[in-house]
């Protein structure tokens, strides 16, 4: 059984390096637990049959890449035109 808890960890830490962030970003601007948000994306993915999927992907998407789409960059200071 330990073998088994240990073998979990493993997944779950795993996947909470890897994952896109969504839910934690999302908790952070509303000031709510990222895992609320989290259980609210599984449940309603069960209930509407994957419709926010189609919200979550988009928004990954966006939260990884943000840098790269932001086509204006931030001046270090008024006097910086480049």
């Amino acid at each position: 059984m330990k073998i088994y808890h240990s073998l979990l960890n493993k997944i779950l830490s795993f996947f909470e390096k890897r994952a896109f962030g969504v839910s934690e970003w999302l908790g952070t601007k509303f000031g709510i637990n990222p895992a609320l948000v989290r259980k609210f994306f599984i449940y309603l993915s069960f209930v509407t049959l994957g419709s926010p999927l189609l919200i979550y992907f988009p928004m990954a998407y966006f939260l990884e890449n943000k840098d790269k789409l932001y086509w204006r960059k931030k001046r270090k200071t008024v006097w910086d035109f480049k």
